[in-house]
């Protein structure tokens, strides 16, 4: 019996994707459950899995866009498995150098001449402002030709020897999906950004303090992302409007917090959302980010997983960051940016300290967001991560480490 696999849903509104990688060679026997493929949506990479055993043929190319429900494959399924077991395993590609043809040799008659240009090649040569004296002509007696103007390049120096080489290589459907959404945001929003900066001593006390207890109970390390995504519940509580959304002529507004945390997966940009943040504990939060991360890393994330969210925190400090302006993750109004920790001089109480600061950043709609109500987000979140033992822990770090 042949049986026809076809691309199922990836989640609502997905109507087609993109086969990324074949896990499998035409002809090899697959066994039901095996992952086959993997294929890549507008918002996640997810692996194919075979419906049934036997051997397999396919139907479709790696980088093919192919639509829901089109057949990407066939299994005989009456065909026996091979004589030892084994599955055969996809072999490694060989990636080969892209391949720079060598500079067609010219004629013997082809010379350089300065200002032996037919007209149509010296207005060529005006308007890209090429050295005449450095083209090469193919025309009668060392003529340059309109198409000798054409085909020229702007000089870029006295070569020297090394690689001049380019290639082209597909951007994925997620990756083309992100541009264009990071596009629509600077088009279709009023974005500002506000500063300001904190100082992470408190933090950096508790963590040093409580960490390695905390991880041996828990299982899961006592980071920043729970200090932030804490301190950004209770701020949004304080600040409704930038937990809000514009609808058409109206303002949608959550009681919920669904924090989407930007994160950097095998295949780009990964935005996995952690659900009802303001229902979680430290333990909570950094456990769920822990999950989310994993799976992002390991290409398992799924579209469900990735979708909502009603605001954003995104640490470009782990990558070395010191300050930037993050875009918002539409539709949504905001989005917090996390940058690197550094020590700077500080003044407090007149005399001159030595401070752990890192610099926030937080970028949002001005059409739904005043400015007032911006920088007392912000506000609020600096309070809280300087003194987070009164605001976030109530004054019992035992308790709200569940310690």
């Amino acid at each position: 019996m042949i049986l026809e696999m076809k691309v199922p849903s990836p989640g609502e509104s997905i109507t087609e994707v993109e086969i990324a990688e074949w896990l499998v060679e035409d002809g090899d026997y697959v066994e039901k459950d095996q992952a086959i493929a993997e294929v890549d949506s507008d918002k996640a990479t997810l692996e194919l899995p075979a419906e049934e055993s036997g051997i397999i043929t396919l139907k479709a190319e790696e980088g093919d866009a192919v639509a829901v429900g089109q057949v990407v494959c066939l299994i005989d399924t009456s065909a026996a498995k091979p004589e030892g077991g084994e599955t055969p395993a996809k072999t490694e590609k060989k990636v080969e150098a892209p391949k720079v043809e060598a500079p067609k040799a010219t004629v013997a008659t082809k010379t350089y001449a300065t200002g032996t240009a037919s007209p149509a090649a010296k207005k060529i040569i005006s308007e890209k402002g090429l050295d005449v004296s450095q083209l090469s002509g193919t025309g009668k007696d060392g003529r340059i030709t309109k198409e000798d103007a054409a085909n020229a390049k702007p000089s870029m120096g006295t070569p020297t020897g090394g690689n001049r080489g380019s290639s082209h290589s597909k951007m994925s459907m997620l990756r083309r999906k992100v541009a264009e959404r990071l596009v629509e945001a600077k088009n279709t929003t009023a974005m500002l950004t506000t500063f300001n900066e904190v100082d992470m001593s408190p933090i950096f006390e508790l963590r040093k303090q409580y960490k390695e207890t905390f991880k041996s109970k828990h299982g899961v390390s006592l980071g920043f992302m729970s200090f932030f995504s804490l301190a950004v519940v209770r701020a949004l509580k304080m600040y409704p409007a930038v937990n809000s959304m514009i609808d058409g002529k109206q303002m949608l507004s959550y009681d919920f917090v669904d924090i989407s945390i930007a994160v950097s997966g095998p295949k780009g940009l990964m935005v996995p959302v952690i659900r009802n943040a303001e229902n979680l504990s430290f333990r909570g939060v950094e456990s769920e980010v822990k999950r989310l991360a994993i799976r992002a890393r390991d290409g398992k994330i799924t579209v469900d997983e990735m979708t909502g969210g009603t605001f954003t925190i995104s640490n470009g400090g782990v990558f070395g960051s010191m300050l930037s302006t993050p875009i918002i993750n539409p539709p949504q109004s905001g989005i917090l940016g996390m940058h690197n920790i550094v020590e700077r001089p500080m003044v407090v109480d007149g005399q001159v300290v030595i401070r752990p600061i890192m610099y926030v950043a937080l970028s949002y709609d001005h059409r739904i967001i005043d400015g007032k109500e911006s920088v007392g987000f912000l506000v609020a979140v600096k309070e809280a991560l300087e003194n987070p033992i009164e605001l976030l822990m109530g004054n019992d770090v035992k308790k709200a480490l569940e310690l």
